[in-house]
């Protein structure tokens, strides 16, 4: 999976931040960080956790897997890591003496952690740092699984039926996802008078009636995009098309904005100032905006006191909301301007511009 260039290039950053911390080892010990370290690798069990069953140690001079004896035998079979340079170091299973281990494979002197962890230094927004520009080989794993999970929503809501189950929409998106063993690992569904009453509508037994928006984070290789689609069965009432379309202006504000090299705050302010431009100046207080994305969710949900500058091939997922709408896909911040890393597949879309640039935008899918 993974190529040497994009884990020598991974070695680099971490060996670096090591010297400017003076640390004598690096200790990985979440999901997210493993799998951008090994390429794509898995360290989980359970899917829903953020720490996994086997952590990276990466000292001056090598790099370690420390698990016990049940997680060593697939680090090396399945996830190939010793081939990628790494020393399998196991413990059993029954005595879990990891910290000890992990000590002595360390050495004397000071070590970090992207979790809080013994005498470790906890240095987990600095480790996230160095996933947020991802390398070419993961550019092309992230539109690969852009474009699949697009379809797989969109298929998914193109075969929705009056009567369903907002729960019912969500397990079949979840097995056209699974085909790929891609993870949801975040779902959100509202019909009918649901989507303008909360901003975080958790998928529920309710019958759809009219109306529908489903959202996902979806995940593989440790990568996540996320997105959203709406329906609606018969003639889409007009001032629910115009307050969409409003609320897609919106995005559109946030995704030109979104450049290498710029404050990720600005790029706040100017979706704010859309907001007031399209007539809703107050709807963003009431819900986040969105912010950067990688191999979480959301690696910050951008505020006025955000300090990170946006890199060059860094992740975005905007996310404006006005009551009963919302305008949500994956980008990529890029040189030559945002690229859709999730866009409309099947659905139809519509033309928009901001700032000289271009748009496809999904529309509300109208089914009879």
């Amino acid at each position: 999976m993974a190529s040497s260039d994009e884990i020598r290039e991974k070695e680099r950053r971490v060996r670096e931040l090591m010297g400017a911390k003076g640390l004598k080892a690096l200790l990985l010990k979440r999901q997210a960080n493993f799998s951008w370290m090994t390429g794509g690798g898995l360290n989980l069990v359970g899917i829903a956790t953020e720490l996994g069953v086997a952590a990276l140690l990466i000292t001056e001079r090598s790099k370690f897997v420390v698990c016990s004896n049940i997680e060593a035998p697939r680090m090396a079979k399945e996830e190939n890591l010793e081939e990628q340079g790494f020393t399998i170091a196991s413990f059993a299973w029954h005595e879990d003496p990891e910290t000890a281990l992990i000590r002595k494979l360390a050495g004397q002197g000071k070590i970090g952690c992207d979790v809080a962890f013994h005498d470790a230094d906890m240095l987990a927004e600095d480790i996230a740092r160095l996933r947020y520009s991802l390398t070419p080989e993961e550019v092309v794993r992230y539109r690969w699984l852009g474009e699949r999970v697009s379809m797989g929503l969109e298929k998914t809501m193109m075969e929705a039926r009056p009567g369903e189950k907002e729960s019912e929409v969500v397990g079949r998106l979840c097995a056209e996802l699974w085909k790929d063993r891609i993870d949801p690992i975040t779902l959100m569904s509202a019909a009918d008078d649901r989507v303008s009453n909360f901003r975080h509508p958790i998928p529920t037994e309710r019958k759809v009636e009219k109306y529908l928006m489903v959202s996902v984070n979806a995940r593989k290789w440790g990568l996540i995009v996320s997105l959203t689609r709406f329906l609606h069965f018969g003639a889409l009432p007009e001032d629910l098309r115009q307050k969409y379309l409003a609320n897609v202006q919106i995005d559109c504000a946030f995704m030109a904005a979104t450049r290498p090299g710029v404050p990720a705050r600005e790029v706040l302010a100017q979706g704010i100032e859309a907001y007031r431009a399209q007539g809703y100046p107050n709807e963003w207080k009431l819900h986040h905006q969105g912010g950067s994305i990688g191999y979480t969710g959301r690696d910050y949900r951008t505020n006025f006191q955000t300090p990170d500058i946006i890199q060059e091939n860094q992740g975005f997922t905007w996310n404006p909301s006005i009551a009963g709408t919302k305008s949500e896909d994956t980008i990529l911040a890029t040189r030559n301007g945002p690229e859709p890393i999730t866009r409309p597949m099947l659905y139809p879309s519509m033309a928009l511009e901001s700032a000289g640039m271009s748009f496809a935008r999904p529309v509300i899918l109208e089914l009879p």
